[in-house]
C-alpha cells in the first residue's frame, strides 16, 4: 500500500448540511452506511432520529438498534410506498421534532429534494436520503458513497478486532472538492471520528494510508 499523499488540505466536513445523500458502495456496506448516516445528526441535539423506508426495505435490511448505534432515541416509520416514505421524511423535517431524519428511498426528483432541503432548514433538522445509487439531479448539498473497511487493531489484543472503520467518499459537494476519509467508531461518544492515521492529513486519496492525529468527527 502506498504512502499517503493528501489530495487536498480540506478537512472532513463535520457539520452536516441540511440535506445530504449517501449510498452504500455494495450490499455488504449497508451496516457502514447506517453507521455513517446516524452519525450525521447535530452535536448535542437531544431530539430523536427518524428512519423511514418501505416495509420491503426493512424486511431486506432489518431494523437498526438505536442505543447501539448513535446513543439517541430512534423512531421507525415504515411506509407502504416510496412516495409515503418521502412524505414522512418531509413532514418530520419540517416539524422540527427530530434532530435527523433518514429516508431510504429511490428516485426522488430534483423538485422533491428541494422540498426536503427547505423542510430541513425550516425545522432546524438534518435530512439524509439513502438511495441505492447517486444518479440523477438532487438538491442535496453533499452526496456520499460509503464502504466498509477492516477494523482497527485492538490495543490490548492484536488478534482481536478494534474499532469499526469505514470509508466516506464525497462524490459531490457544493463548493467542496471530492475526496475520501477513513472514519472509525468512537464507542464513548457513539460518533464517528477520523481514524488516527488520517486525522492530521485532511482529505485523503482513496485506497491510501496516512499519519496519526486525533481530530474527532
Amino acid at each position: 500500500m502506498n504512502a499517503l499523499q493528501p489530495s487536498s488540505p480540506d478537512l472532513f466536513p463535520q457539520r452536516p448540511a441540511p440535506l445530504e445523500e449517501a449510498c452504500a458502495a455494495g450490499p455488504r456496506d449497508m451496516g457502514a452506511l447506517m453507521r455513517f448516516a446516524l452519525s450525521r445528526r447535530l452535536d448535542e441535539d437531544a431530539r430523536p432520529v427518524l428512519i423511514t423506508a418501505t416495509r420491503g426495505w426493512f424486511a431486506e435490511h432489518g431494523r437498526p438498534y438505536g442505543p447501539g448505534l448513535c446513543g439517541a432515541s430512534i423512531v421507525l416509520a415504515p411506509a407502504t410506498t416510496a412516495a409515503e416514505a418521502l412524505w414522512a421524511l418531509e413532514q418530520a423535517l419540517r416539524s422540527g421534532a427530530v434532530s435527523l431524519a433518514l429516508g431510504a428511498v429511490d428516485g426522488a426528483t430534483l423538485a422533491q429534494t428541494r422540498r426536503l432541503d427547505f423542510a430541513a432548514k425550516q425545522g432546524g433538522s438534518v435530512g439524509l436520503v439513502l438511495p441505492r445509487g447517486l444518479d440523477g439531479l438532487s438538491a442535496a448539498r453533499r452526496r456520499w458513497r460509503i464502504s466498509t473497511l477492516a477494523s482497527a487493531v485492538d490495543a490490548d489484543d492484536p488478534r482481536a478486532p478494534g474499532r469499526a472503520r469505514l470509508e466516506a467518499e464525497l462524490v459531490r459537494g457544493r463548493g467542496e472538492r471530492p475526496g475520501a476519509w477513513m472514519l472509525e467508531q468512537d464507542d464513548e461518544t457513539h460518533r464517528l471520528r477520523l481514524a488516527d492515521r488520517l486525522a492530521d492529513r485532511g482529505l485523503a486519496s482513496i485506497g491510501q494510508t496516512g499519519a496519526p492525529s486525533g481530530l474527532a468527527a
